[in-house]
C-alpha cells in the first residue's frame, strides 16, 4: 500500500525510468555490445536523479529476462556468437529507477536495425500490456487481467508465458507478495486469487512468444543473471553472533546491506569492492575469494541470486512494461515521461 505522502516518490522514479528508458533504446544498434548499453542507461540513472532499483538487464531473442553483465563479460550459457547487438536481434530493455525506495519498473521490446522481422509480435507485446492495465480497476478478479492480456497475444498468434508474471511494488521492495497474471489462470488458480486492491503498485509485464509451450526455463549456473539480493532473512549482527560469519565477509555484507537494501544488485557493482582489502591480489585470486564470500553469503542464507531466463522451446520472446498505481477510478501509469 502507499503511504500518504509517498505517491510523489513513485511518480518521480517513474518518471526516471521512463526517460532513461526512451533515452537508451535509440543506442540499441548493429555492432553496439550488450555491455555498452547496460552501462550507458545505469550512468542516466544516476546522473537524473534516481538510483538503479535494479540492475539493466537486457534480454535478446530467446532470452527472456534476467541478464546482465558481469565485471568480466562472461557469455551467458548457450549463446554462440558475441554480446554484440545484430540486425534483427529482438531486444527487451528493462530498467528499473528508485527513489528512496519508490520504484519505477518499465520495459520495451525493440527489434535492431529495424528489418520490420518482429513487427507483430512487438506490436502484440505493447497491447497486451495495455489491455492488461486497462482491467485494473480496484475490485476487479485477478483472472480477468491475466485473460485481457492472453486475448491479445493469442489473437496475433504468439504464445502468453505463463511462468512469467506481474508483481506487486512497496518501499525497497521489487516483489511484495502479489502477482500479476499474464495469461487465462481462470478464477481458480492458487497463485491469482483475489482481486486488484486500491492503492497499490504494481509493475504490469506480459511475455510472450513465438514457440508453443509458453515457458521460460532457468539457464545454469544459478548466479547465470549476475544479479544477486539481500534476503533479509538473516542481519550481519546475527550472523556474527553466532559466528557464520568473519570480520570481512560481515563488512562486505554491512556494506551490501546499508547501498542494496533488499534490491537485486549486479555483481560487476559489488565485485570491485575486493579491490580495496586486496590490493595487490591477481584476478584469478580476487575471483576465487569473491566466489568463496559469496557461497558462504547464499550458504547461511544472506544472499541470494537468480537464474537467467531463457525460453523453454527456443521461441522469440517479446515483453512490454509499465508500473501502476491502483487509483479508485483505475490504474494510474506512473513510468510516463
Amino acid at each position: 500500500m502507499v503511504e500518504e505522502g509517498d505517491l510523489k516518490l513513485w511518480r518521480d522514479a517513474g518518471h526516471v525510468a521512463r526517460r532513461a528508458l526512451e533515452a537508451i533504446k535509440d543506442e540499441i544498434k548493429p555492432g553496439v555490445s550488450w555491455n555498452a548499453v547496460i552501462e550507458s542507461a545505469e550512468r542516466y540513472i544516476h546522473r537524473h536523479g534516481g538510483k538503479p532499483a535494479f540492475p539493466c538487464t537486457i534480454g535478446v531473442n530467446d532470452i527472456a529476462a534476467h541478464y546482465t553483465t558481469d565485471h568480466a563479460l562472461t557469455k551467458p550459457g548457450g549463446l554462440d556468437g558475441e554480446m554484440v547487438f545484430e540486425k534483427g536481434d529482438l531486444v527487451k530493455l528493462d530498467i528499473g529507477v528508485h527513489v528512496s525506495g519508490g520504484i519505477g519498473d518499465n520495459a520495451i521490446t525493440v527489434e535492431v536495425g529495424n528489418s520490420n522481422t518482429h513487427t507483430e509480435q512487438i506490436k502484440a507485446s505493447k497491447e497486451a500490456r495495455d489491455a492488461s492495465i486497462e482491467k485494473m480497476h480496484p475490485g476487479t478478479p485477478w483472472h480477468e487481467v491475466g485473460a485481457a492480456a492472453e486475448q491479445v497475444q493469442v489473437d496475433a498468434g504468439f504464445t502468453p508465458i505463463s511462468n512469467l508474471c506481474g508483481h506487486q511494488l512497496e518501499i525497497f521492495d521489487l516483489h511484495a507478495g502479489i502477482s500479476v497474471p499474464s495469461f487465462s489462470c481462470g478464477p481458480d488458480h492458487p497463485s491469482f486469487k483475489g482481486v486488484v486492491p486500491e492503492n497499490s503498485v504494481f509493475a504490469v509485464e506480459p511475455f510472450n512468444t513465438t514457440g508453443e509451450q509458453g515457458l521460460v526455463e532457468n539457464v545454469p549456473p544459478r548466479h547465470s543473471s549476475n544479479i544477486w539480493r539481500i534476503t533479509g532473512d538473516i542481519s550481519v549482527k546475527k550472523a556474527l553472533s553466532k559466528q557464520k560469519l568473519k570480520p570481512l565477509g560481515a563488512t562486505m555484507a554491512r556494506y551490501l546491506e546499508e547501498r542494496y537494501h533488499q534490491l537485486p544488485f549486479a555483481e560487476r557493482w559489488a565485485y570491485p569492492l575486493l579491490e580495496k582489502p586486496f590490493p595487490n591480489e591477481n584476478e584469478e585470486s580476487l575471483q576465487s575469494k569473491w566466489n568463496a564470500l559469496t557461497k558462504k553469503l547464499i550458504n547461511i542464507r544472506f544472499l541470494e541470486t537468480y537464474h537467467l531466463l531463457r525460453c523453454a522451446d527456443g521461441g522469440m520472446i517479446g515483453q512490454f512494461e509499465h508500473t501502476v498505481w491502483i487509483a479508485p477510478g483505475g490504474a494510474e501509469v506512473l513510468t510516463i515521461e
